[in-house]
């Protein structure tokens, strides 16, 4: 039986991280390890996983100084043993079938990367991603070209999505490629190292299951929500790295979404950046929103509020 290993970066979750070792160590498919990284937090968060590692055997812990999401990604990716690899945010959690259906459907499809639908939850709501509308992707072998196109275009083709947490990889992909997470990014850091595995990798092909097996917990003081306004310049640093590299293979018909999409992420974090003070930060992301506003207008053509909306902020510090 093939060993999946199971990377959990944890810090400050001591509200959530029960939840989540629970569902993993609860899994239908049991030849697991459970690499559980934590990036010196300052609650209870460590001690409860060595506690769990008492009683679980296939759980291991690793302490480190904080140094961030990438830092702790990159521990994991150094020290896991399996075979097959997946990732659970510390604050999520997964269904109690998710591994083995995502590893039936990477090995009876012979590909690379299996990705499951998720929900996004809150404390009052649970959203199947693929019940919102968007277009279905297809039940069948997923080519390179398509996998690139589903993690940039999220916002058209629900579930496959352009994180790392409802996936699952063959190992050796990642150890051949010689990745690892980019700890110069504060968030987003998922997003170009999917977005590079699949880029540097012209013969992957991966597989989409349609149950939602991951939970994506939207919290309000999360990571992401919390981060200030110059921190969260980072995801156009991921976008604009994996533009570069995608152009540089030939993907120019799939990159043009990618470049909407910085477009589109400058001109929330401009509108953000009105609410306080420093034109010197505005004066920045306009000149991010500037660099693909063609591309954005060139794909929004059906959209007219759209473009007005963007051409405004692309011609006046918002105030």
């Amino acid at each position: 039986m093939k060993k999946i290993s199971i990377i959990i970066p944890v810090y400050n979750v001591e509200p959530y991280i029960k939840k989540c070792l629970d569902s993993v160590i609860n899994q239908t498919y049991k030849n697991i390890e459970i690499l559980c990284i934590n990036d010196g937090s300052t609650d209870n968060s460590g001690k409860i996983c060595d506690e769990y590692a008492k009683s679980d055997r296939r759980i291991k812990v690793f302490h480190k100084a904080n140094g961030g999401l990438s830092s702790a990604l990159n521990v994991g990716l150094r020290n896991f043993s399996g075979d097959y690899l997946g990732f659970v945010d510390s604050d999520d959690w997964i269904e109690p079938n998710m591994y083995e259906t995502l590893y039936n459907a990477l090995a009876s499809n012979s590909v690379h990367i299996s990705a499951a639908n998720f929900t996004r939850d809150t404390n009052n709501t649970s959203v199947i991603e693929t019940e919102t509308g968007r277009e279905e992707i297809p039940s069948r072998v997923l080519t390179q070209r398509e996998m690139l196109l589903y993690i940039i275009r999220i916002k058209h083709y629900a579930g496959f999505y352009c994180g790392i947490c409802n996936k699952l990889f063959n190992a050796d992909v990642i150890v051949n490629s010689g990745l690892e997470f980019d700890e110069n990014l504060s968030i987003s850091m998922d997003v170009k190292f999917i977005a590079s595995l699949i880029i540097s990798n012209n013969n992957l092909t991966g597989v989409f299951v349609k149950q939602p097996l991951h939970h994506y917990l939207q919290r309000q003081n999360s990571l992401i929500r919390s981060a200030q306004i110059l921190n969260s310049i980072d995801c156009l640093k991921s976008y604009n790295d994996v533009i570069t590299a995608a152009d540089e293979k030939g993907f120019d018909d799939i990159t043009i979404w990618l470049k909407r999409e910085h477009c589109y992420q400058a001109s929330l974090l401009l509108e953000g950046a009105a609410t306080g003070n420093g034109g010197e930060i505005q004066a920045l992301l306009r000149g991010e929103l500037n660099v693909y506003l063609k591309e954005y207008i060139e794909t929004n053509k059906e959209y007219p509020e759209r473009i007005e909306r963007i051409n405004k902020l692309a011609g006046n510090l918002v105030t």
